[in-house]
């Protein structure tokens, strides 16, 4: 299958996030991406599924802390080998409440992508099939070090 950016667009746009710019074509130049799209935390299932659909591939998955905001971003990023696209998917929680469900079950290998984004900002994939002991962090480690209020 190859999918078209407008495809892409048009398909998000039916249960992409809130505005403003909750689905939109960038600059590849500028962005590093084709396509950048906000989605309610309980649509990333089903973006990972329409990607998947398109036979996208998981690229990365990372967290950013917006603290003046209350909030955490998680940020998911996707490729196409054949058609040179590439598509960021991006979602947003608060702090204190910091979990979204897990797409390990569409993408096997966004496993040790959560489990990282948990071990460096704390953010939690309900779903997911082993989230502890940490990572790549000390077994009795009690911290996320990428959090902007971290101390050490």
């Amino acid at each position: 299958m190859k999918p078209t950016l407008e495809q892409l667009t048009q398909e998000f746009s039916s249960f992409a996030g809130p505005p403003p710019a909750a689905v939109q074509v960038v600059d590849f130049a500028a962005r590093g991406v084709n396509l950048d799209v906000t989605v309610a935390p309980d649509q990333v299932v089903a973006a990972a599924q329409l990607l998947d659909r398109q036979g996208f591939s998981i690229d990365t998955i990372t967290g950013v802390d917006w603290l003046a905001q209350g909030q955490m971003e998680v940020v998911y990023d996707y490729m196409h080998f054949t058609v040179n696209l590439r598509v960021s998917v991006r979602t947003r929680v608060p702090r204190d409440q910091a979990a979204v469900p897990t797409i390990s079950t569409v993408f096997p290998g966004a496993n040790w992508h959560e489990r990282e984004t948990h071990d460096f900002f704390g953010i939690y994939f309900t779903g997911h099939p082993k989230m502890s002991p940490p990572f790549l962090l000390p077994e009795d480690a009690d911290f996320h070090p990428l959090k902007k209020d971290y101390q050490p």
